[in-house]
């Protein structure tokens, strides 16, 4: 072995041997001190944040999979979620940060510095992410398209959303139930696109619906959040109470509706028409006990609402109960087209068609 091999191997050893001494010191002396009343040095926060910054414009989505983020109910959503969600955190426009939140480390930003300077990809990445080492939480689902609601809600607050507007957004409507009654009409109480309307659903699907996304059956970051909120032995109440609202007004005629009721008649060999379990008429719709767990009726259903699901289905992202597969295969071979003319048909029924 020459002389200079020997230096190298030595050097190597050296270094390990220190660098073994370092991993001790840190992780069973207490060298480093992981209080929060530690502020590193302000070139390390610069690099860290140069970091976060440079891993969210790279994994962030390509702008041409921004929906359009004006749609009507969009930002009343996000913000009625953020509202519940993220406001303990960040504040919202008018309002400040806690003392307490104001002393964590790294302090989580005020909402609007939290969005300046970013685009829309960019906050859904950020949402979608999370923020490693900070109290950034990750979204609570596999499905992302529920994001985009928050998204609308923070490019809003960077165009100036106003203390006045924010309180108008997230009021909690004044009503007679149980608990989390309020909670739940603020965005199911038949005014916003993309919600689905509770009140033409069977007592034991909505019971089974509020289960399935506590503990993650099915998917929604939205739903998680809000069924994680109310007591768990409060939901079968809840279900009660939705189911027996009055039922939304037919939404009248749509362009794709007749094309729509034909696909909607047409099994294949592999999955049942969306009639046989989705009605109108005589439909598992109609059924009760085990059976309403699985099979919603969909005649009045909101459009947009009905839309999304069928999207997610296709995609695989919606989970839900023990038939959740045959949804999965009933939606892998629909079009764009498709789903927009089903929903069309389904959403310009009259509700009572298919109780």
């Amino acid at each position: 072995m020459s002389q200079r091999l020997r230096t190298v191997l030595a050097t190597l050893g050296t270094l390990a041997g220190i660098g073994l001494v370092a991993a001790v010191a840190v992780i069973f002396l207490g060298v480093f001190n992981t209080s929060a009343r530690w502020t590193e040095p302000r070139i390390v926060a610069e690099a860290i944040h140069q970091v976060f910054e440079s891993s969210v414009r790279r994994r962030a989505p390509p702008p041409s999979e921004v929906p359009d983020l004006d749609q009507p109910g969009l930002v009343e959503l996000g913000a009625r979620h953020f509202d519940a969600a993220c406001r303990g955190c960040h504040a919202v426009p008018g309002e400040e940060r806690t003392a307490t939140i104001r002393a964590m480390e790294p302090p989580p930003p005020h909402i609007t510095e939290a969005v300046a300077g970013w685009t829309p990809a960019e906050l859904h990445q950020i949402v979608w992410a999370g923020v490693h080492f900070s109290g950034m939480p990750a979204w609570p689902s596999a499905r992302e398209d529920g994001i985009w609601p928050v998204v609308a809600y923070l490019s809003a607050v960077q165009q100036g959303l106003t203390p006045e507007t924010q309180a108008g957004l997230t009021a909690t409507p004044q009503v007679e139930g149980p608990e989390g009654a309020g909670y739940c009409a603020g965005c199911h109480d038949g005014r916003l696109p993309h919600v689905p309307h509770l009140s033409i659903l069977p007592e034991a699907y909505l019971a089974s619906a509020l289960q399935q996304y506590r503990d993650g059956r099915r998917q929604s970051g939205i739903m998680a959040h809000a069924a994680s909120a109310v007591p768990e032995d409060a939901l079968p109440a809840l279900a009660t109470w939705l189911a027996r609202q009055p039922a939304p007004q037919p939404a009248g005629d749509f362009a794709l509706a007749q094309e729509g009721a034909a696909l909607a008649r047409a099994g294949t060999g592999d999955v049942p028409a969306c009639t046989a379990c989705h009605g109108p008429g005589t439909s598992a719709g109609a059924r009760e006990g085990e059976d309403a767990e699985e099979f919603p009726p969909l005649a009045g259903q909101d459009r947009a609402y009905l839309q999304d699901q069928l999207l997610a289905w296709r995609e695989g992202g919606r989970g839900g109960g023990a038939l959740a597969p045959l949804m999965q295969a009933a939606a892998r071979d629909l079009t764009d087209a498709d789903i927009a003319a089903l929903a069309d048909y389904y959403a310009g029924l009259a509700p009572e068609a298919a109780r």
